[in-house]
């Protein structure tokens, strides 16, 4: 388990426990988490679920595959370490992950 922190774009942070092999997406939805619109469910075929994750997770996290890469393309605001959360597996060394959520999705 791997505790997970959201901030929405006013700074407000939702602290989340999150279960191994969900993923980040998956738990913002399940706890209400603004901003996270999820339109698709997690199928990677939308970017509305677009998140910047923190400079010291991204190692972790790992980098965009080309699926996911090709539908960063339509996230508004699109930053170096903006990520689809959908695509992100929670593991224990995601434990204090820190996401941010764009000001919109696309």
């Amino acid at each position: 388990m791997a505790k997970i922190h959201y901030i929405t774009d006013d700074g407000t942070t939702f602290d989340v426990d999150a279960e191994n092999g969900t993923t980040v997406m998956e738990n913002a939805i399940r706890n209400n988490v603004p901003g996270i619109e999820a339109e698709c469910g997690g199928a990677c075929a939308c970017a509305t679920c677009h998140v910047y994750v923190d400079a010291a997770w991204t190692d972790k996290t790992g980098k965009a595959q080309a699926m996911e890469e090709d539908m960063l393309d339509f996230a508004y605001d699109l930053q170096p370490n903006s990520r689809l959360s959908c695509q992100i597996k929670v593991t224990d060394e995601l434990d204090g992950l820190v996401v941010r959520v764009p000001e919109r999705q696309a």
